[in-house]
């Protein structure tokens, strides 16, 4: 018999199972001005607030070898002032106005928002629209800019193993895949980088027709469409670059790295690719892979910590993930820290049992049902969130997705048989197409631990 507590998560997850068409994400507005910016409007009049995001479709897989880094450079470079609003003045003006703003680079996009009282929202578009057509760009504050991302590098990266490894592993799983460079840049590169560097991909990517505004909260679409006119559409379309994305050759046998730096414990890190959502309605492989990560991460009674880390002591931490939306190949990752007297050879052994056994066995109904309720769930609840909402829409358009699908995302959810999860566990989770990096530590010097923390330039 069920306790209370298991009943009650029952009835919560049926619940969130059957109430998903109600509460589907609301219709959003959108219009292309005639220089090509897109603008993407979701009215939520919840709170008097306003979330402003400019997304960029140029990340560091658009970079060409020698000027990596680049896009993360100009992304600083946006906060150096244009002749209107000089240096460190823009995210001054939005503090006075009581909002607040921000920036982060990905391999796939580029994005800058604010977020700040509705009434404060023309500032904010005015500002926005104003460096994107006229920044100005100064040896001085480049050479303090590419300063400052060198030792961002060196924090985040060469004094972080984990973040070493993975760096190293995605220069592994990918042969000639951009995917490859890290966002941040090598330090040779970013060393040799020059001001014309960063003012030619600003020439090359930040044009309206690179573009997409999404507004989100407390607003009417209409003004907003009549806003985004007057300040980005007096600015002229360019002729963007044509984009050449290598396909990354069919791996034929499992690589492995090992890289050896001070560090407390080992950790290990395995990569599979798989693909990722190209069309919302007719894919059906990439739900399942999501699913699939449900079913080994993402609760405490995922397969991966319950019986890694809790029943068989294996494991301190064990996990696993899969970014369903790239705008290049995708990885499912799995990743592990053993436990005392434990190798990293026993963790990978243990994974790979755990997906033989899912494989052999399959899911139950039961396990099903409750891994999609969670998956679902994380949906629904994220809608309370302004600037998820905007977030979420910039980032599937940027990745060539339809902005409003995430209810057609959802019922594909919803769909997904325990078949289906076994099939793409089978076809791709194989040896073949296996990456290991291992983090063999060594000895740490006394008085410098190594750094855990993690991220680039300006970004959350």
């Amino acid at each position: 018999m069920l306790d209370n507590l298991a009943l009650a998560r029952r009835v919560v997850a049926t619940a969130l199972l059957c109430i998903v068409p109600a509460v589907a994400v609301a219709g959003t507005a959108e219009r292309t001005l005639a220089n090509g910016l897109k603008v993407i409007v979701k009215e939520d009049h919840r709170s008097p607030v306003a979330v402003s995001m400019v997304w960029y479709r140029a990340g560091s897989m658009d970079e060409v070898s020698g000027t990596t880094g680049v896009a993360h450079v100009l992304e600083h470079m946006m906060f150096k002032g244009t002749q209107k609003v000089p240096r460190g003045e823009f995210s001054r003006i939005i503090a006075g106005a009581g909002g607040r703003d921000n920036a982060f680079t990905s391999r796939d996009y580029t994005a800058y928002h604010q977020q700040l009282h509705k009434s404060k929202l023309a500032l904010a578009l005015e500002l926005e629209a104003d460096r994107m057509v006229n920044l100005q760009f100064s040896e001085e504050e480049f050479a303090r800019e590419i300063k400052v991302i060198m030792e961002e590098r060196r924090m985040r990266t060469d004094d972080n193993p984990h973040a070493q490894l993975a760096e190293l592993m995605m220069a592994t799983v990918y042969a000639v895949h951009p995917y490859r460079t890290p966002v941040i840049g090598w330090m040779n590169d970013l060393e040799n980088l020059r001001l014309a560097d960063a003012r030619d991909w600003y020439n090359k990517w930040y044009a309206p027709n690179n573009a997409t505004l999404v507004v989100c909260g407390d607003v009417e679409a209409e003004n907003v469409f009549l806003l985004a006119e007057k300040f980005f559409g007096p600015i002229p379309a360019r002729t963007l670059p044509e984009r050449k994305s290598p396909i990354e050759p069919q791996q034929r046998g499992t690589k492995r790295v090992n890289l050896k730096a001070p560090a407390e414990q080992p950790y290990l890190l395995m990569a599979y690719p798989v693909p990722v959502l190209r069309d919302v309605d007719t894919d059906w492989e990439p739900y399942a892979l999501s699913l699939l990560e449900g079913v080994l991460d993402g609760s405490a009674a995922a397969r991966l910590p319950r019986e890694l880390v809790r029943n068989r002591r294996i494991a301190n931490s064990a996990g696993s993930s899969y970014d369903i939306t790239n705008r290049g190949p995708g990885l499912f990752l799995l990743d592990g820290v053993p436990a005392e007297g434990k190798s990293a050879a026993e963790v990978e052994t243990a994974m790979r049992d755990q997906i033989r056994r899912l494989v052999e066995d399959g899911i139950s109904d039961e396990e099903l049902r409750r891994i999609k309720a969670q998956v679902i769930a994380s949906q629904i609840f994220s809608q309370d969130s302004v600037f998820y909402q905007a977030m979420r829409m910039g980032a599937l358009n940027s990745v060539g997705l339809p902005h409003d699908s995430v209810d057609r995302q959802v019922k594909k959810l919803q769909e997904v048989s325990v078949a289906q999860i076994r099939e793409v566990a089978r076809k791709y989770l194989v040896d073949d197409n296996l990456t290991v990096g291992v983090l063999d530590p060594q000895r740490i010097a006394a008085g410098r631990p190594p750094r855990l923390d993690v991220g680039n330039g300006r970004d959350e």
